[in-house]
């Protein structure tokens, strides 16, 4: 059993579990993600890795309730709980080399939950020593997290919302395209539902842009066997789950 040390609210659909896994935890590196079943007849639920801390031993996942599992996590479990499993890491971490003599821009698009598995990464490139600037996205302010986390990471935030309620109006491409015009970055990661991340991959292709999307699709598994995961990549059968998550966004 794995107990919830934290949980919190972030938006009226969207909360965090922080989970004490201490094996997870060790092992764990950004762009990975986990398999959550909450009891016998439940099913597995694939959630990307949002924060690790390896001295307190735990993961920390951010979910949003869509559906029938992901309500019974928001409605059902609470802080001090048990649930059955928590399989992970899983899937290949996000490659990030250390920045190359004379510098490297990345930037990082994160769309609504996107958000939440972009922070990992974000850090690490930061760590890594990249200059970077991270783009996110919302419907509206009052869906929005993770800001200031982000803040901490980033050179540069910039904050698009549908509704232009904060940041600037307007889609996360839109951004994407002005920093590709004016700060030509050397790779860009994105994140979010499948269509931004398209869109995104459109929008780095005319100016050659290394570009990398998160293809967290349906998962039974999550270890190669169901195969509900493939994707078709430069013409090859791929699986999400062991191949990925992560892949040449071009290539898709």
């Amino acid at each position: 059993m794995f107990r919830i040390v934290r949980r919190e609210a972030l938006t009226p659909a969207t909360f965090l579990w922080e989970v004490e896994a201490p094996d997870v935890a060790t092992s764990a590196q950004p762009g990975q993600f986990v398999m959550v079943r909450l009891h016998d007849g439940a099913e597995r639920i694939p959630l990307t890795i949002a924060d690790f801390d390896p001295v307190r031993g735990t993961v920390t996942i951010v979910v949003q309730s869509l559906g029938a599992s992901t309500a019974e996590m928001r409605d059902h479990y609470a802080e001090g709980d048990e649930f059955a499993d928590f399989v992970g890491p899983l899937g290949m971490p996000t490659e990030i080399p250390p920045a190359p003599e004379g510098g490297s821009h990345v930037v990082l698009v994160g769309g609504g939950l996107g958000v939440a598995p972009v922070f990992p990464q974000l850090r690490a490139f930061k760590q890594a020593g990249h200059r970077t600037t991270c783009v996110v996205g919302f419907r509206s302010i009052d869906l929005a997290f993770w800001l200031d986390r982000l803040g901490q990471w980033a050179d540069h935030l910039i904050v698009c919302t549908d509704d232009g309620s904060s940041g600037r109006a307007g889609l996360v491409t839109e951004a994407l395209a002005e920093v590709v015009a004016d700060d030509r970055p050397d790779l860009a990661v994105a994140i979010g539902p499948m269509v931004m991340m398209r869109a995104c991959a459109e929008v780095t292709r005319p100016a050659g842009v290394h570009t990398v999307a998160s293809l967290n699709t349906i998962m039974v598994d999550g270890t190669g066997m169901c195969g509900s995961c493939r994707v078709t990549v430069d013409g090859v059968t791929r699986f999400a789950c062991v191949d990925g998550p992560d892949f040449d966004a071009h290539a898709v």
